[in-house]
């Protein structure tokens, strides 16, 4: 049968307006049940145990990826398959580990099945499930109890919005703990060092700066002439201006500087650099992250930044056309 376009629309709004629902519903049940979970999961990260996710289906699924989520914050975590785990996979359980069973019914019966198991290798259990009188959440210790009015699946069997609104209590719980251990964006980048996203967490602006010839530098009482000498030999549209005694920055001439500086008379070129340069510029210290440089980039609109050793003298230049080719943005 052919797709008619405007009933395919219709369907796929509906079944986002009720997953959106689904995650309305959950956050707006969230109490001490979460804090008290949250608080499990604190300690059992402090005792340097590890977290055990499980279920089957497509709870497998959420289970598996909530479990790299925490990995990717360094909480130690896994993956328990419910079925194999009672073939040999319980080796990788112990003592003071927390297990976070998913099952949206809370009656899966590889899951119940595993939960005593889990008990006597003195592995706490926390529920992740839609039921809170299920079998599931009255034998855990901890709940965590997402709420569903009804799947986005028109025959109301594949699991949709449940699967949703149990990613997201997942996730919220991961970004709890993250936030409740400090962790930074140098700590999370260790966890990350390959990719894109490596590349951008780990990339200090040192790593990025022009410097040597490609970094113009003269005295703030040079002349606009001289000044635009030094800047057309280093290839640049801007040159950094510094105090002839300290070396300290004090300004920037840019191409548009310059060409402003020109309407203001024919001897222009003779007048000191100073007269038309740009005062108190954007700045970055050198060991900033190349992140929060594209991020003044895309700030202050501007198209080249000075970048300044913890003296305030320029060491660097990052020019906006050399972002794109780093692949940063």
């Amino acid at each position: 049968m052919a797709l008619n376009p405007k009933s395919a629309l219709a369907r796929a709004r509906a079944c986002i307006r009720i997953e959106t629902e689904a995650l309305t519903q959950t956050a707006k049940g969230l109490g001490s049940e979460f804090v008290s979970t949250a608080r499990a999961v604190e300690a059992t990260v402090r005792a340097g145990r590890k977290l055990i996710f499980s279920g089957v289906g497509k709870s497998a699924h959420i289970a598996q990826k909530l479990a790299g989520t925490f990995n990717s914050t360094g909480v130690s975590s896994c993956f328990l398959d419910a079925t194999q785990a009672l073939h040999g996979d319980l080796g990788l359980c112990a003592a003071g580990d927390l297990a976070v069973i998913l099952s949206n019914s809370g009656q899966t019966e590889e899951v119940l099945r595993l939960v005593p198991v889990l008990k006597r290798f003195d592995v706490g259990i926390v529920a992740l499930t839609s039921c809170p009188e299920s079998d599931l959440a009255r034998n855990a210790d901890h709940r965590l109890i997402y709420k569903v009015p009804r799947e986005a699946c028109p025959l109301e069997l594949a699991p949709t919005a449940s699967t949703t609104a149990a990613l997201a209590l997942g996730d919220a719980l991961a970004m709890v703990l993250l936030e409740a251990r400090g962790l930074t964006r140098d700590d999370f980048a260790r966890y990350h060092p390959a990719g894109n996203l490596g590349r951008v967490l780990l990339l200090r602006v040192q790593d990025i700066m022009r410097t040597g010839h490609r970094l113009p530098v003269r005295p703030d009482n040079s002349t606009t002439q001289e000044t635009i000498l030094a800047m057309t030999k280093a290839k640049s549209g801007s040159i950094a201006l510094v105090h002839p005694r300290s070396g300290k920055l004090t300004g920037i001439l840019t191409d548009g500087d310059f060409r402003r500086s020109a309407l203001t008379g024919p001897d222009f070129l003779t007048k000191p650099v100073s007269t038309f340069m740009t005062r108190t510029p954007k700045v970055i210290r050198e060991d900033a992250l190349a992140v929060d440089a594209l991020r003044l980039f895309e700030a202050h609109r501007i198209d080249d930044l000075i970048v300044v050793n913890q003296h305030g003298r320029p060491v660097g230049l990052i020019d906006g056309q050399d972002l794109p080719k780093l692949r940063i943005v």
